[in-house]
């Protein structure tokens, strides 16, 4: 399979890509999709959700003290 980087994967091999999509090669094709989750349900006038690359996550935390966390009811993913 040639991913849209221009890399070959062989055949029944997976990888996660630089913008956090798991993906694998089969004789089919590529198919890739999030490998995180994306909070859904939290109280946004006091939170926001803050992207992680490194960890390919999401956290959300109080816009006037990122130390604190939020509760989030849900996630979609």
């Amino acid at each position: 399979c040639l991913d849209e980087e221009g890399k070959v994967h062989e055949f029944d091999s997976r990888w996660r890509t630089e913008d956090c999509n798991d993906c694998s090669c089969s004789k089919t094709g590529i198919g890739c999709c999030d490998s995180y989750m994306t909070p859904g349900d939290y109280d946004e006038e006091k939170c926001e959700s803050i992207f992680n690359k490194e960890t390919c996550s999401y956290k959300v935390v109080e816009k006037d003290d990122h130390s604190k966390e939020c509760p989030v009811h849900s996630w979609v993913g």
